[in-house]
């Protein structure tokens, strides 16, 4: 930031503050802009439009670049929270698990009205009072905003996230797992014996899910009853409910559309003179520094 200000004085860069503006105009007389803000007004030959997206309105990006551009004739995308935690329908398994950080798990997110995969990925993943979030979800959230009647397959329930708590183990593997530390703990309580398994917050709810007695000696638990504990921590379902509010979003998804930019210099296609950078455009991507190298290029390219 220091640098970034620095270089600003050498340049003799004008930078001016708490001056929200309220719209620009193109005076083609002039062949110049107008910008009115609440204090005072600017002229200019060009302008950036650089306002950001909807999401981190703690920043002042609060969606108003939009109705600029519009005002001067761009089209505006619909707006969506992308790279965002997810509300999921069972609560109240998320409340219980709240705070659990799951570091090598893998989740799976399916549209049940087709059988169809839509995203799979493996890493860290969180617990809400919410529902789940971590970078594996943000990045899921992603592709389901991107996913076609997506409000409507959320609305009907038709949207899970199946989650493998034991990926490294196969079904096969998982069960001899479980079988030798049940031979281990055979004068146990089965409420007591997944311990060494699974984390301990997830262990009630596992439990709950299997319908076996908690109180039930381990010695005592059935073949059928042992694969379909396996089968549950390998497919461990989340009905997705929604996406968390855009200002929770990393990024937002959508705005000025870029069949109105030219892609090598940023300009509008439309007016003259005007240009865009960063995430006011209706581009964005994956978390991992994509979304500010898009902020960086864009930004130089209008710069220029």
């Amino acid at each position: 930031m220091k640098c970034f200000e620095n270089r600003l004085k050498q340049l003799n860069v004008k930078v001016v503050y708490n001056c929200k503006v309220t719209e620009i105009i193109k005076n083609e007389k002039k062949n110049n802009f107008l910008v009115k803000t609440l204090n005072i007004n600017f002229e200019a030959d060009k302008v950036i439009i650089a306002t950001g997206g909807k999401s981190y309105p703690g920043t002042g990006s609060n969606g108003d670049g939009y109705d600029l551009a519009k005002n001067l004739g761009h089209t505006v995308t619909k707006i969506k929270p992308s790279l965002v935690p997810l509300e999921i329908y069972e609560k109240d398994v998320c409340k219980e698990c709240q705070g659990l950080s799951l570091k090598n798990a893998t989740i799976k997110i399916v549209d049940n009205s087709k059988n169809k995969l839509i995203y799979e990925d493996f890493g860290e993943m969180l617990f809400t009072h919410f529902g789940i979030s971590g970078p594996m979800v943000l990045s899921g959230s992603a592709h389901l905003v991107r996913y076609k009647n997506i409000e409507e397959l959320l609305k009907n329930k038709k949207i899970t996230s199946i989650i493998d708590f034991k990926p490294a183990l196969s079904i096969e593997k998982l069960d001899l797992r479980i079988r030798r530390d049940f031979e281990e703990l055979k004068n146990k309580k089965f409420k007591n014996s997944l311990e060494k398994l699974l984390p301990n917050k997830l262990i009630p709810e596992i439990i709950k899910l299997s319908k076996i007695n908690p109180e039930k000696q381990v010695n005592s638990i059935t073949k059928e009853e042992r694969q379909n504990l396996v089968n549950i921590i390998k497919n461990f379902k989340l009905t997705i409910k929604d996406f968390r509010p855009i200002e929770e979003a990393i990024i937002t998804s959508g705005g000025i559309s870029t069949k109105e930019i030219d892609p090598k210099t940023m300009e509008s296609k439309i007016v003259k003179g005007l240009y865009f950078a960063g995430e006011i455009i209706d581009v964005d991507a994956y978390t991992g520094g994509f979304n500010l190298q898009i902020a960086y290029s864009t930004g130089y390219a209008a710069g220029k």
